[in-house]
């Protein structure tokens, strides 16, 4: 490997550690649920609100940050959005109230867009034999991040567990969610650091008529002769592109066209199904379900590990075989496979029922000296079907204040459930997420939008993808104690059964194919 390579792939590595920022918020504010409730009393909906409020965010920086990106160039927008991940970790660890916990993770969310600034950037800098892998690095370092996550937060339940020394030493006990989210602010703090050390795109330079210094900054990525060909292609590339309609309002209309129809149905369709499959439920709140499942809060928390193991594997094989095996059939096995695990989760929370002896009373009570035994007693031997049925009683028993702090304690207590069905369920579906629809959506968004209409549809895909993640995580929490967990889950395998189905029907085969191609087949085929 020459030193211009060793750059090139130096570069890419410190833009994409905003993949692990991303994947340590995604991840981390799950083991801080129960803590967060507790302390500020929330609601199915203020919890709901914390937990999305980044998704709300990203809405919002989608707007915005590709004209901030062009005007000031992608190193400068880079660094803000790492100071914004930043100043949104240290607001979250020290946030006094809900709202000011709410504010700061919006904030997080418009940092969000990162992923996308790292991708065109590598796309500017990097190699054409290696770009396509440089890319890819973005999709392996959320993953990682979201294992990291789920381990840290592992660490602190158990170390919390086992009276480990440093809990007392540092005041760990009643700031637990503190802890957890300040595991995201050294990471944050070092990308910021690292990106005032990469070179601006070259291509970014040359738009602004910085001629020289872009030169400078070609010759660090590719050996003395190749830097002028290169250069006249950037100028010719900018030449070519400056002669097409770039104006937003003619791309809004050019999606309106017949020859584009296909790639406009094939975005929406993809970014609606993605979110509707569940997966970002299920990542935010992976303990609370495991729990939801009996496990205790350890093994729920050493259960979610082996979400972002499995996250990371199945990335990491997507990424070497999707050029290999394709698009189509990666999207289908994909979600065939969520559908089937899905259902496992249907089948046992339908399956599963709820009852307290005596004895399981007596543990509460023990655990919670504040409960009252002659209160308890409409829950003794008394045997559930249904967890929603389970809930509003415990609700009616304990009263709205007790029953969100200790709902959980008591649905552990009372439930009988095959919870083998549940984890292989949910480690199906985030294993199929990371199979299929998730890297594989941006890969096609890539290859099947034409020029024309790039600018605009992409970033509308990203929208609609975004409010729908929205949406999912905001609600969550109040469908799973209105219909219950088998309808939650349900829900998510019909959306992926009718999402099956529309995209095997519109969704095109792209492997192989130059852009060109891909553009002509678009072009002439109808929806």
């Amino acid at each position: 490997m020459d030193k211009y390579t060793r750059a090139a792939i130096t570069y890419s590595c410190i833009v994409t550690l905003g993949g692990i920022i991303f994947g340590l918020d995604t991840a981390l504010i799950s083991g801080t649920l129960r803590f967060i409730v507790s302390e500020f009393a929330l609601d199915d909906l203020q919890l709901g609100t914390v937990v999305s409020a980044p998704a709300l965010g990203v809405l919002a920086a989608l707007i915005i940050t590709g004209p901030i990106c062009e005007i000031i160039g992608r190193k400068k927008t880079l660094i803000i959005i790492a100071f914004l991940y930043t100043i949104s970790s240290l607001f979250s660890v020290l946030a006094p109230t809900y709202e000011a916990l709410v504010a700061a993770r919006l904030l997080g969310g418009m940092a969000f867009t990162s992923l996308s600034i790292a991708a065109m950037y590598i796309g500017e800098i990097a190699p054409a034999k290696q770009r396509g892998k440089l890319v890819s690095i973005n999709q392996i370092m959320i993953v990682l991040g979201v294992a990291t996550a789920y381990t840290y937060n592992y660490v602190l339940i158990d170390a919390l567990q086992n009276d480990a020394e440093f809990v007392t030493q540092y005041a760990v006990v009643g700031n637990e969610w503190r802890w957890m989210l300040a595991g995201e602010l050294l990471p944050a703090i070092i990308w910021l650091c690292l990106l005032f050390f990469i070179p601006e795109s070259p291509r970014w330079l040359v738009t602004q008529n910085k001629l020289k210094r872009a030169k400078l900054i070609l010759a660090k990525l590719m050996p003395p002769e190749k830097i002028e060909p290169e250069f006249a292609s950037i100028i010719k590339g900018l030449k070519r592109a400056s002669h097409q309609d770039t104006h937003i309002l003619s791309q809004l209309k050019n999606m309106r066209s017949p020859t584009v129809r296909l790639a406009v149905v094939v975005g929406v369709i993809f970014a609606i199904v993605q979110p509707l499959t569940g997966v970002n439920p299920i990542l935010y709140y992976a303990p609370m379900i495991f729990e939801q499942a009996g496990g205790s809060t350890n093994s729920a928390f050493a259960n979610s590990i082996s979400l972002g193991i499995v996250s990371f594997i199945v990335t990491f094989i997507t990424i070497i075989y999707v050029d290999k095996i394709g698009r189509r059939p990666l999207v289908n096995i994909g979600l065939i496979a969520s559908i089937l695990s899905l259902l496992l989760c249907v089948w046992a929370f339908y399956n599963a029922t709820y009852h307290l002896t005596q004895s399981d009373i007596n543990t509460l009570i023990l655990a919670h000296p504040h409960l009252n035994q002659i209160t308890l007693a409409p829950l003794i031997d008394v045997t559930f079907h249904s967890d929603i049925q389970f809930k509003q009683t415990l609700q009616n028993v304990l009263g709205l204040e007790q029953y969100k702090t200790l709902n959980n304690a008591f649905i552990t207590a009372a439930i009988n459930i095959n919870s083998t069905l549940v984890l292989v369920g949910i480690i199906g579906v985030i294993g199929a997420f990371h199979l299929s629809i998730g890297p594989v959506m941006w890969v096609v968004f890539s290859e099947i939008v034409p020029t024309s209409i790039r600018g605009v549809a992409i970033p509308i895909f990203a929208f609609i993808t975004a409010l729908v993640s929205f949406v999912m995580q905001k609600f969550f929490p109040i469908m799973l104690n209105t219909i219950g967990a088998d309808q939650v889950f349900l829900t998510y395998a019909l959306a992926s059964l009718i999402g099956l189905y529309f995209l095997n029907r519109f969704l095109p085969e792209t492997k192989g194919r130059t852009l060109e191609e891909i553009e002509s087949f678009v072009r002439h085929s109808k929806p």
